[in-house]
């Protein structure tokens, strides 16, 4: 039986502990569950998806949008108000 020491943050371990004790099981054996699923799908067993935000096409259409309003100064919006109210 292999050994396997994995660092991380102690808030993150205990929250996981907490959620994996609901469910009835330990930590390692939740560990050795993902490793099967990773076996067994021959990759991650659900979906890694980054925020569209920070990806570089978006990043390169904020930074043109910001040297555009650099540029010409910005927009000025002005808020309206309907004084029949």
């Amino acid at each position: 039986m292999a050994n396997l020491n994995i660092r991380v943050d102690d808030t993150l371990k205990q929250q996981a502990e907490v959620v994996l004790s609901d469910l009835g099981i330990s930590l390692s054996t939740a560990t050795t569950m993902f490793l099967k699923q990773v076996v067994r799908h021959n990759g991650i067993p659900f979906e890694l998806r980054a925020d569209p935000f920070y990806s570089a096409e978006n990043q390169a259409r904020l930074l043109i949008a910001k040297e555009r309003m650099e540029r010409s100064g910005g927009t000025v919006h002005e808020l309206i108000e309907d004084s029949d109210d």
